[in-house]
């Protein structure tokens, strides 16, 4: 595979709300850079995050450009994130089942198949200022 068909495979695993599809894309020692958050290091600590989304968020995200350099070992995505709050994240807004829509995008470093790395940006201040209307 691309790295443009493995970050769309990526994405298509998002989609389906298909956890194991995200974690057989990347590597044992990923990087996963939150928005505003630490950085996550290693597939149980993704798989982690990725049950937490699960209960606390519905995501789809359409609109995706992916951009990849030459030697595939770096790429970008820009897509619309469209959600559901589902349950009360620690330290944000309370959980009413509020809709919200935001642009975001993330980076992602790839090497032998895998994605190593995955930054994700979004405003916060324009999430929260949704999820508290």
């Amino acid at each position: 595979m691309t790295a443009h068909d493995i970050i769309a495979a990526y994405f298509a695993a998002f989609n389906a709300g298909d956890a194991e599809g995200m974690l057989a894309l990347v590597s044992d020692d990923i990087e996963h850079h939150v928005n505003q958050g630490e950085i996550r290091r290693g597939r149980a600590s993704f798989a982690a995050f990725c049950a937490h989304m699960g209960v606390s968020y519905q995501e789809a995200l359409t609109d995706i450009l992916i951009f990849t350099n030459a030697d595939g070992s770096r790429g970008a995505a820009e897509f619309v994130v469209h959600g559901t709050y589902l349950q009360t994240d620690p330290g944000l807004p309370e959980a009413r089942g509020q809709r919200y829509v935001l642009p975001a995008g993330s980076f992602f470093t790839l090497k032998d198949g895998q994605i190593t790395r995955v930054t994700t940006h979004y405003n916060l201040q324009d999430w929260i200022a949704q999820v508290s209307a």
